[in-house]
């Protein structure tokens, strides 16, 4: 037995004797990615990718004499190559995921990773003369119902057309980005991954009363045991102050060794890409992402000053959550802890049966499809050691299935983390008919069905429930859930903004200037309602979206306005709401992000969108403020 594992035993205190221990780790939940081959290995469909391209590529020079028949062909040869690849490098990238220690494993996902990039090289010329064709060309083009399965793809293609540059060049920088950005985030990931927390031991908690009120509280402080950053954190939930005081400290110690590497690689990603920018005219460091989201530079900028204006919200939740604790103030590290005074944990079973009944109750065939991932292992859920940190969807490819990754410690985080996954999970499986060009959609409208998904769930758990503690102890929960998608973000999204600006002015960042840029932006976000302590000073370093997905974060705070807004929709209306989020997520990415919106009664060019959405939110903070009363804790 892990350490880990001795660890995830001891903290199974609060949650009843009756449940077993393995089910409490979700020992046993465990993907199949073979079925992604379909019987055979990632080369055979690399060389079917390849057969596919050699074909397709004799259309270079072609594309501008193309009718709608012959363009519809050509689209149908890459939609094989596209679907080949995505096997291939999921496969991979999956089995990556789940031991980053694995060499054999880094080694194939770096083998598949140069290949497809050959591969595509192979393609550069369609984008570039597709980008030349004029305006009203394409329309006649477009208009052909036989090129419907790719019509949005074609256009959305377009919208890049004065960043390219030549094929020589664009061929050059996919090459070097397979030893350049995506070799620097592997490196990463495999340096988080294995950061392991040495917790203090038992002699820290003599004489400390507090840290014996919660069941596991002196287990957990067991110096011969270290645990996964990943589970450290997840210890932040816990009600024993002094234990997440002891956790948050040795997270901060486990961060430091390895702090100065973890800061060249992010100056170095920030480096390179404002050299690709520089080359592709971009005006700014978020332009590129915005582009991709089919968001406009004012419209993010819209967002982005809508939450910062309302700041205030979270403070008030912060001075809110001081009160229900008994502190004039709480640090960094009671951000997320529980407001019981003990920890439920919830074994796998348990949480299979919340869930599935949330989605059953809202559709049947949401419930279905949510089941599916149980059934035929779509889930990869325990912790184990060499496990990438967090939780994702991986849509694969729409001829198969999606998957979803966990890291499963049985708090009640997790549950509603396993609705949010299954929700990314359903809209894949839904828009599986779009196919490969139009299954995915604009990260700004990804968030949408697993915040949904996420919020219906925490509807049937409040349902359930009449005692007045344990509602507190859920309303606190859905209010930092969405304070920590909306405003932390945009806290995360200014502290993007200010190194990737001051690495372009000045040059390389110290470790401890990327130190005071994130207190700086993190400070605005908490004001004089939380404490931040020295250790907390590093934890920009840990966080994958800057590295993998620079950009990604505002992406969250959309989503998660929008979903608000579509949940209201929904208990507005009732069951008749109903098919048109289905009709919605079925739609995938076939549609611009507007048009999603419109499907669903929302408005997402309303300048006053954003700020109904965070006026949901400051909604949410009165109907804690009342479960608290009612709770008497204030």
């Amino acid at each position: 037995m892990t350490s880990t594992e001795q660890t995830n035993d001891r903290a199974s205190a609060d949650t009843d004797p009756s449940v077993d221990p393995a089910d409490l780790r979700a020992e046993g939940v465990v993907w199949d990615l073979d079925t992604l081959l379909d019987g055979r290995d990632a080369d055979w469909w690399l060389e079917r990718a390849e057969e596919a391209v050699e074909v397709a590529a004799a259309a270079r020079g072609t594309v501008a004499d193309m009718d709608a028949a012959a363009l519809g062909t050509f689209m149908e040869r890459i939609a094989t190559v596209h679907d080949a690849v995505g096997r291939a490098g999921n496969h991979v990238s999956l089995r990556f995921a789940t031991d980053t220690t694995d060499e054999a494993a880094g080694a194939a996902m770096q083998r598949v990773e140069e290949r497809a990039t050959a591969i595509g090289n192979r393609l550069v010329f369609f984008e570039l003369e597709w980008a030349e064709l004029d305006d009203g060309h394409v329309d006649e083009l477009l208009v052909d119902e036989r090129l419907q399965f790719c019509e949005h793809h074609l256009r959305s293609m377009r919208r890049f057309r004065t960043h390219l540059l030549s094929e020589p060049e664009e061929q050059l920088l996919a090459d070097k980005s397979v030893t350049g950005a995506s070799a620097w985030a592997r490196l990463f990931s495999e340096l988080t991954s294995t950061i392991e927390v040495a917790l203090p031991d038992d002699d820290a908690n003599e004489g400390d009363e507090s840290a014996d009120s919660a069941g596991d509280a002196d287990a957990v402080a067991d110096g011969n045991a270290p645990i996964s950053l990943e589970e450290a954190l997840s210890y932040l939930q816990h009600p024993d102050r002094d234990l997440r005081r002891r956790v948050a400290g040795a997270v901060s110690e486990a961060l430091s060794p390895g702090l100065r590497t973890r800061a060249y690689i992010f100056n170095t990603l920030l480096a390179d890409k404002s050299v690709d920018d520089r080359h592709r005219r971009y005006d700014s460091w978020l332009a590129e992402r915005n582009l991709q989201n089919e968001a406009s530079d004012s419209s993010v900028a819209a967002l982005t000053e809508a939450v910062v204006a309302r700041y205030e919200i979270a403070r008030r939740w912060y001075r809110l959550k001081a009160a229900i604790l008994g502190v004039d103030r709480i640090a960094d590290y009671d951000r997320m802890a529980s407001v019981s005074s003990s920890e439920r944990r919830f074994g796998w079973s348990e949480a299979r049966e919340i869930v599935l009944d949330a989605y059953h109750s809202f559709s049947p065939e949401l419930g279905e499809g949510a089941g599916l991932f149980f059934d035929r292992r779509w889930i990869d859920a325990p912790v184990r050691p060499g496990k990438r940190p967090g939780a994702f969807c991986a849509y694969t490819v729409p001829a198969h299935h999606p998957y979803v990754f966990l890291n499963w410690t049985g708090r009640s985080t997790d549950v509603l983390t396993l609705a949010h996954e299954l929700g990314h999970g359903l809209h894949a499986y839904l828009a599986r008919p779009q196919g490969v060009f139009h299954q995915t959609t604009p990260l700004t409208v990804a968030e949408t069905a697993s915040v949904f998904g996420e919020t219906v769930t925490f509807g049937r758990l409040l349902d359930a429930t009449d005692d007045a503690n344990e509602r507190l102890d859920l309303l606190a929960r859905s209010v930092e859930g969405s304070l920590a998608t909306v405003f932390r973000q945009i806290a995360m999204n200014r502290f993007e903004d200010a190194v990737h600006t001051e690495r372009r002015e000045s040059g390389e960042l110290a470790t401890e200037r990327f130190a005071e840029l994130w207190a700086e932006t993190q400070g605005d976000l908490f004001g004089d309602a939380v404490e931040l302590t020295p250790g907390y000073r590093t934890w920009w370093s840990y966080i994958p979206h800057f590295i993998h997905t620079p950009g990604y974060v505002y992406a969250y705070a959309y989503g998660q306005l929008l979903a608000l807004s579509v949940y209201r929709r929904y208990t507005e209306q009732g069951p008749s709401f109903v098919p048109r989020y289905l009709e919605m997520l079925a739609a995938g990415g076939s549609l611009p992000p507007e048009e999603l919106g419109r499907l669903v009664d929302c408005d997402l060019e309303d300048p006053a969108f954003w700020d109904a959405g965070l006026e949901l939110i400051s909604e949410q903070v009165d109907a804690a403020e009342e479960a608290a009363r009612a709770a008497g804790r204030l």
